[in-house]
């Protein structure tokens, strides 16, 4: 829709070579390809969204096969839990980073959620206001892109 938010980028800034753990945002184009949200804490926010349950994880292991994939616990191997206390995580839109077929170490979980507060960086990911982000939610098309350019993208 051309609209451009503020928004928080990872802690090791925007990277054309994201690694695992390195907490950058990966520069490009990417396609939201899944909605999750806190049943217990807001409204759908699409007809498309996924409720998040107690037991859903994301798997952030490089040596698991279900790398960059959600999985449910109980789980053995390094994950991120995205029933969180704070927030952050109330409304995740998955990107198409490094998914579905992820290539080892180059970076997992790289969501849209909500930020902590403005300017607070995210270990990767691209975080918005609650209010941009339901406002993004609600538009999403099977066409929406996150684009994510670094200095040397612009003219």
């Amino acid at each position: 829709m051309g609209r451009r938010f503020p928004c928080s980028i990872g802690r090791g800034g925007m990277s054309r070579s994201k690694r695992e753990g390195d907490g950058a945002t990966p520069v490009g184009i990417h396609r939201i390809v899944g909605c999750l949200y806190r049943a217990d804490r807001m409204a759908r926010p699409c007809d498309w969204a996924l409720k998040i349950g107690p037991r859903n994880l994301w798997s952030d292991d490089p040596r698991d096969e279900d790398y960059n994939l959600m999985v449910r616990a109980p789980y053995a191997h390094s994950h991120e839990k995205l029933r969180r206390a704070d927030p952050l995580y109330d409304l995740v839109l998955i990107t198409d980073w490094n998914w579905p077929y992820a290539e080892r170490g180059r970076g997992s979980a790289i969501f849209i959620h909500q930020w902590r507060r403005a300017g607070y960086p995210t270990e990767g990911c691209v975080a918005f206001s609650r209010a941009d982000l339901r406002w993004i939610t609600a538009r999403i098309s099977y066409e929406t892109r996150l684009i994510v350019r670094d200095a040397k993208s612009y003219p």
